[in-house]
């Protein structure tokens, strides 16, 4: 991907990311990764673990065109890069045998997130994941001071951003008609958050 944009957070994160993943995720299907961004993580994901087929979108079309032209050329597991936008349904990929979404939910209104669920609910079986990463606060408190100034200069950005409290995150989750399996703390003071599709 000679040119592609840079994530100094991306490079910084793909490793542990990926130990969670290999836990997690099916020996093999198709995984759908929600907010691709550079690509980077789908990269790094889809050379450790072959056997999975990996589908990147993003609601940028620049974004887009870095992973198709880059990520997709460079490994065959990755499929080109769709324009997806969790708030307009239904969503081009139907059905996924597991849906990532990294560092989104913080950087999006509040409506992202319930949409998100809510397009998962419709394209995962039961017992499929639904991986999150990011920053989080938890019981209505940050875990670090430098979360909290993330979180501020977020909102400064954006009112409708900021970090998310992982109770109402999993309170949404569940509504949608999932299940919270595992938080697994991470560097930098984020979290992988592992929900499964219920019944």
């Amino acid at each position: 991907m000679s040119g592609a944009p840079y994530s100094a957070a991306a490079e910084r994160n793909k490793g542990p990311i990926l130990d969670v993943l290999r836990r997690v995720l099916p020996e093999e299907g198709l995984v759908l990764e929600i907010a691709s961004g550079t690509g980077r993580h789908v990269l790094h994901f889809a050379a450790a673990l072959p056997e999975l087929r990996w589908q990147p979108t993003d609601a940028d079309p620049a974004l887009r065109e870095w992973i198709s032209a880059g990520v997709a050329a460079d490994l065959s597991n990755v499929n080109a890069a769709l324009q997806l936008d969790v708030l307009n349904r239904p969503w081009p990929v139907r059905e996924a045998d597991a849906l990532l979404c990294i560092n989104m939910i913080h950087i999006s209104p509040w409506a992202t997130t319930v949409a998100l669920f809510d397009g998962a609910r419709d394209t995962l079986s039961t017992d499929d994941v639904l991986f999150l990463y990011g920053p989080y606060r938890r019981d209505d408190r940050h875990t670090a001071p430098s979360n909290e100034s993330f979180d501020a200069s977020l909102r400064l950005r954006d009112p409708e951003w900021g970090v998310r409290d992982l109770e109402e995150v999993t309170r949404t989750a569940e509504a949608a008609g999932f299940i919270l399996v595992e938080v697994v703390a991470m560097p930098a003071n984020n979290f992988s958050v592992v929900f499964r599709k219920a019944a």
